[in-house]
């Protein structure tokens, strides 16, 4: 007997026969003999709904409303996946944040998850109830409904499987494992039987939407097994664990890519120290997440440039925030642009494998692609260029890595 956690993103709960089919997959792990709590979002569309209402009736809202509104979503969920598991003979209830609860730190519409309170939760899976639980949510220390944002359920899943000390955390999706990049750019991408904790948290920070990047962090911190699985079919998914069995059998896991980023350029600033901390302290201040960071040398020990990425959807807010810094910090212009795409190749043979730049710069170059800007990590290789290239960028950079074969 195992102790399992179920996921059901929005599209495998999308509508009442979906949720059916949910109950059957869940009753078949139950059947099996295992404990089982079942984590699951919003049916598709639901929260974008919710989310646009709260920005009708007031731009400016109170976060805390805000949560109170689009957490609602997972509670219509957990009452009707409940409701179908007991029409089918499986001892069932719902639960919501607060129940269990889900500790959360005051940051409402972003919070994180500081403590689970599982004890009730263990007894009553002890005595073969199945847990159906609201993910994407909890309760914040002023009392009040907290949600983790936007993809947090994958991260309310890995947290509840490390409180309960659950033996593997299965994520269903609407895709059966993760690839070695997007089936919809590349047909001939391979599933990957398995892919390692750093590989998956690579790829999800550089633009793979299979898993959210809280949540492989967390799993990988608290070593939870993750298994991403397809809501509908049964056919074998992709294990995300510690160690990767055959490193040394192939160089590059995987190809991601964003197509959402943008660069900002300050041209002309004083070389001196302080003036990077003022730039990214006011785009913190801002909650502005920034990627990549490149600083020129300065050639005269007087003026310097800074390059960084970031969403798309920041770019204003960043693009104002520093020109009003102008005067203080004394730099010429601000260049922007917002038609760039992130290409990152993965794999943690990178470490003993040498020529993956080489292989990486040539082919872009074959293709008259120019890099922007350059990055790399352990076991990542980024570039930044424009969006235009993204997908024959993918493409070229599979099939130069052999990744469409098992070889």
């Amino acid at each position: 007997m195992a102790r399992i956690v179920q996921k059901f993103g929005g599209t495998s709960v999308g509508d009442l026969d979906r949720i059916r089919q949910v109950a059957q997959k869940v009753r078949s792990c139950v059947d099996a003999g295992n404990q089982v709590a079942v984590v699951v979002s919003a049916m598709a569309g639901t929260t974008n709904q919710l989310v646009e209402w709260a920005k009708q009736i007031g731009p400016m809202h109170d976060a805390r409303e805000y949560d109170t509104i689009v957490s609602t979503g997972e509670q219509v969920t957990v009452g009707l996946l409940s409701i179908a598991l007991q029409n089918i003979g499986v001892d069932a209830r719902s639960w919501l944040g607060w129940q269990i609860p889900i500790k959360t730190d005051e940051v409402h519409s972003t919070a994180r998850i500081e403590e689970i309170k599982a004890h009730d939760i263990i007894e009553r899976l002890e005595k073969g109830q199945v847990a159906v639980v609201a993910g994407f949510q909890g309760i914040a220390p002023d009392g009040r409904i907290s949600t983790l944002g936007r993809g947090g359920s994958d991260t309310s899943a890995v947290a509840l499987a490390a409180a309960i000390k659950a033996d593997r955390c299965d994520i269903y999706t609407d895709v059966d494992g993760v690839y070695t990049t997007d089936p919809r750019i590349m047909s001939k991408a391979r599933k990957l039987d398995y892919i390692t904790f750093e590989e998956m948290l690579e790829m999800a920070s550089a633009g793979a939407k299979v898993l959210q990047t809280r949540s492989v962090a967390m799993a990988m911190r608290h070593r939870v097994n993750l298994q991403v699985l397809s809501s509908f079919n049964d056919t074998p998914g992709t294990l995300v664990q510690n160690e990767e069995k055959q490193m040394e059998k192939q160089k590059v896991s995987g190809i991601a890519y964003s197509a959402e980023e943008a660069k900002v350029t300050v041209v002309g600033l004083p070389d001196k120290p302080g003036i990077a901390a003022r730039i990214f302290g006011v785009l913190s201040e801002l909650n502005i997440n920034v990627d990549m960071i490149v600083q020129s040398a300065s050639v005269n020990l007087q003026k310097t440039d800074i390059t960084f990425s970031l969403a798309r959807l920041d770019l204003s807010k960043a693009v104002t925030s520093i020109a009003n810094l102008k005067d203080e910090l004394a730099f010429e212009r601000l260049v922007h642009d917002d038609n760039i795409a992130k290409i990152s190749v993965i794999g943690t043979a990178m470490r003993t494998q040498p020529g993956i730049a080489k292989c990486m710069f040539e082919v872009l170059s074959e293709k008259k692609i120019n890099m922007q800007v350059i990055s790399t990590s352990e076991i990542k290789i980024s570039v930044l260029i424009q969006a235009d290239y993204a997908e024959l960028a993918v493409r070229s950079l599979h099939d130069a890595f052999g990744l469409d074969t098992s070889d």
